[in-house]
């Protein structure tokens, strides 16, 4: 079956790039963080700098496999719910489930592979680019010399193969296990995350403001909760479904459509659930915790620094990696309507009309993602501004949700809409017949 899957990569490459590139940016950012702990470890590194070098790698790698399993996940069950049929051939050829499950996590694995051997030089020079930010910023001396070695190249490779693999095993898995078994584990896991996201960001209290390890519990916490949304996004968006009150042609198709693919679309979900609450939670403590130090007159130390840069790199990974993460799965689950929207024009819909429907179910994907990954946040950033500042909800959190939400929006509407419309350029007929 290993075969098999290298046979399906070439024949038709195109429906595995939204993979390849979560692979290779997932593993791209491993890499590059991964290298400073082969920089920190050489020899005549003086000790802050090791330490400065080997936190940032720590703390990065974990939201990077993080990243990179939701991000691949996310991929690769929009790829395999889009061969539904192409699997039931296959199993009514004599194919069993267990060789299925080889074939696709075979293909996950090879095209993992690759991304992961292309992210080799990005990984190099990014690595070089970070280690300078810390040098001009006085956290590393400038004497210490960039290294990408073995740690960087193994952990690279090993975390993006094992996410892809195991990823690829759970889309599967839940596309041929049926029907009647639903999700016990991922119920538990989902549960599981929720509880420890409560108990982190509750820990916060025990914490005095002067804490250097104050802003930890708060952000794990959010970013625990946000996991666990997340984890549960296909039933969530189905009770968000049940309670609006949409009417009209386009509001009554577009629920109707979201129910239909509530599985399907809980990648994009969790997508926007973990994007929008790990970056307003990380800016605003972040923000609260700048303007409490500027308010104190003191200045900040190397560890406050450590922080601040660690907090604004990590948001402005997981701004690049969601979006990118977003525009490849939107643009993937858009595109494979191409049939459905040939199908309602040929029933006298018109193009403004399939465009409403599509941007409709969007917003209502957008807004669900936006509001559950608020909460998420929200659970943090108030212990955390209760005992570093005394007041409950700053007003740093106003602007940097504003920001938040526009980014989210424009990702997402742009891309559905983007691409609805690139597909509704194909005659209605010839839709039909060449996706059937």
């Amino acid at each position: 079956m290993f075969m098999l899957a290298i046979r399906s990569i070439r024949h038709r490459p195109g429906r595995f790039l939204a993979t390849l590139l979560s692979a290779f940016l997932g593993a791209a950012i491993i890499m590059t963080f991964n290298s400073m702990h082969d920089t920190a470890a050489q020899d005549g590194v003086d000790s802050t700098s090791a330490e400065t070098l080997s936190t940032a790698a720590g703390v990065v790698g974990g939201y990077g496999t993080l990243l990179v399993f939701f991000a691949v996940a996310s991929a690769l069950t929009v790829n395999v719910r889009q061969r539904t049929a192409e699997l039931e051939l296959l199993r009514c050829s004599g194919a069993t489930p267990a060789q299925l499950k080889r074939m696709v996590v075979g293909e996950a694995v090879v095209v993992a592979l690759v991304g992961a051997a292309l992210a080799i030089g990005p990984a190099m020079l990014g690595g070089r680019a970070l280690l300078e930010i810390f040098q001009n910023s006085g956290q590393v001396a400038e004497s210490v010399d960039h290294s990408f070695g073995p740690i960087a190249l193994l952990s690279g490779i090993d975390i993006t193969l094992l996410a892809s693999a195991g990823a690829a095993f759970l889309a599967v898995r839940q596309a041929t296990r049926g029907p009647q078994r639903r999700g016990g584990a991922r119920k538990f896991l989902a549960y599981g995350a929720l509880l420890a996201g409560a108990a982190a960001a509750t820990s916060t209290f025990a914490f005095s403001a002067t804490d250097a390890a104050l802003m930890a519990a708060p952000a794990y916490g959010a970013i625990l909760l946000s996991v666990g949304f997340a984890l549960m996004a296909p039933r969530l968006l189905k009770g968000v479904l049940d309670r609006l009150p949409l009417s009209g042609a386009s509001g009554w198709l577009a629920v109707r459509n979201l129910r239909e693919r509530a599985g399907q679309l809980a990648g994009i979900l969790m997508s926007l659930i973990l994007f929008t609450a790990v970056a307003t939670a990380t800016l605003t403590m972040q923000a609260v915790e700048s303007d409490a130090l500027e308010a104190s007159g003191l200045t900040k130390s190397i560890d406050a620094k450590n922080l601040e840069t660690l907090n604004f790199t990590i948001v402005g990974i997981i701004v690049v990696f969601v979006c990118v993460m977003l525009v490849n799965s939107l643009y993937a689950a858009t595109s494979y309507r191409s049939r459905e929207f040939g199908q309602q024009r040929l029933a006298g819909a018109t193009p403004g009309q399939v465009l409403g429907t599509v941007g409709t179910e969007t917003l209502i994907l957008t807004v669900s993602g936006v509001l559950l990954g608020m909460v998420a946040a929200l659970a943090g950033i108030v212990p955390f501004t209760m005992v570093r500042t005394d007041g409950v909800l700053p007003g740093q959190a106003y602007g940097t949700a504003v920001a938040v939400v526009a980014i989210a929006a424009t990702v997402t509407l742009g891309t559905s809409l983007a691409t609805a419309r690139r597909m509704l350029r194909t005659p209605a007929v010839r839709a039909v017949a060449v996706a059937s």
